[in-house]
């Protein structure tokens, strides 16, 4: 298996050769622009390396790979206009570069260019990958509308926001490793073994995302820090804090999180405080540790070399610690 950094580098040449821009051009240009803005790349990168570890050549998941990338870059471009944001990577999002409709529509082809890319395939591997696409595709979009359910709600419970960023986020990193197996011709033991992997492992990148949100070093993580506790966002630190809070700790966080001041240094430090002191900080850290575990155990069932269960662990590892 190679190391991550040549599937990183791999990915980039075939997003930059793949012709993106066709006309119209106020159609394409933005697909193009979101696409080469950059991010991580986890997922895609993920179905390429599964599809190594289970014996396949990474070269034939490469539309796969792109089928999950477009497809992360088509919430985006919608999710940016749900939450009217100005920025995306630290560059305009879509609709700011252009407008709300070529946003609306830009997206909309990405979504249907993600079904194309499955198109190169065959037979029972074209429907299985189809199959486990359109689940996923559905159950981030359920993902979605829990969360902006959540925002007008007092009562969310731990259980309900795991379900949400399990479905907004995690699914879809199963299911690039699922397909990366698919491509790979693993059996479906393994296919399921490896989605849930995955899984776990998108459900502990979110909570360390929530934690880094908060605690982040600015210097490193990329976006503003104390983002969410700006936008009175329901994350599982905040929900965890109101659990543990004696009463006087949790008015003060209801107060902070009904509020909007016009100085929010101020607000993020003591929210930053209320969540140290209530114990909700070390209860997210020990959460991402716990679901990565979780992630761990599924390399017990996975008929495997030790060396690849070792390089997947170490990729999850670096997940978990991660600061950006």
């Amino acid at each position: 298996m190679q190391n991550i950094e040549s599937y990183r580098n791999y990915l980039l040449e075939q997003i930059q050769e793949y012709t993106w821009v066709k006309e119209p051009k106020n159609l394409y240009d933005p697909i193009d622009y979101i696409l080469k803005l950059g991010g991580k790349r986890l997922r895609p990168i993920l179905a390429l390396m599964t599809c190594d570890i289970f014996g396949g050549n990474p070269k034939n998941a490469v539309n796969a790979a792109l089928c999950v990338e477009v497809f992360h870059n088509f919430t985006l471009i919608h999710d940016d206009i749900m939450d009217d944001a100005p920025l995306r990577r630290g560059k305009k999002t879509v609709h700011e570069k252009w407008d709300l409709n070529t946003g609306i529509l830009s997206g909309d082809a990405m979504l249907i260019m993600a079904y194309q890319l499955l198109e190169v395939y065959q037979g029972n591997q074209f429907q299985d990958l189809v199959s486990l696409f359109s689940k996923t595709a559905i159950e981030v979009c359920e993902g979605q509308q829990y969360d902006i359910d959540f925002e007008s709600r007092n009562d969310v419970t731990v259980p309900e926001y795991l379900k949400m960023i399990e479905y907004k986020t995690a699914v879809l990193v199963g299911a690039a490793m699922q397909m990366g197996a698919i491509v790979a011709g693993a059996n479906k033991e393994d296919q399921n073994a490896i989605f849930d992997f995955g899984r776990y492992l998108g459900i502990a990148f979110q909570l360390q995302d929530d934690y880094l949100d908060a605690f982040g070093d600015p210097a490193t993580f990329g976006k503003q820090v104390g983002g969410d506790i700006i936008e009175n966002k329901k994350t599982y630190l905040y929900l965890k804090a109101i659990e543990f809070a004696d009463e006087k700790d949790k008015k003060s966080i209801l107060d902070w999180f009904e509020s909007h001041p016009a100085d929010t240094v101020e607000k993020i430090e003591a929210v930053k405080q209320l969540f140290a002191v209530t114990g909700a900080k070390k209860a997210t850290q020990d959460a991402v540790e716990a679901y990565t575990n979780k992630a761990f155990t599924i390399l017990n069932q996975l008929q495997l070399p030790e060396d690849e269960k070792a390089q997947l662990k170490h990729f999850g590892m670096g997940l978990m610690t991660r600061n950006v």
